[in-house]
């Protein structure tokens, strides 16, 4: 079966050591994304709010680049840095899936960079 790697530019250059997603199986495995400025490659936000949008908006840019969109993901992995930010990120995760949501399992974040809260993966229908 083949796979077919994704570089969505609208999401940013992701490091040389993975992809940003992988087209398989008639499903698209998007890579933990971080709430990177596409532009700069930088952290964008402050509020676990702000990051969490940023992170879903990277997701929807490699997820249509692969030819799929948000309401094809079947599961989302979200990494949080702080179990205290659940809340925020939930009232966040909550106006991109107002109804019919995707399966999620969370985690903690195993290691801590500079101002990151929160990583998401994801995987989708094509």
């Amino acid at each position: 079966m083949p796979r077919n790697i994704v570089f969505a530019p609208k999401a940013g250059r992701p490091p040389a050591t993975y992809s940003q997603a992988v087209k398989a199986a008639g499903l698209v495995f998007v890579s933990g994304t971080a709430p990177t400025d596409p532009m700069t490659g930088t952290i964008t936000g402050t509020t676990i709010q702000e990051q969490t949008a940023q992170c879903l908006t990277n997701i929807r840019a490699i997820l249509e680049e692969s030819g799929s969109s948000l309401d094809k993901i079947v599961s989302i992995t979200v990494v949080l840095a702080d179990e205290g930010d659940f809340f925020g990120m939930n009232e966040e995760w909550l106006k991109w899936f107002p109804s019919h949501p995707p399966a999620r399992q969370g985690a903690k974040m195993p290691v801590r960079a500079p101002n990151l809260k929160i990583s998401i993966a994801a995987i989708a229908e094509v």
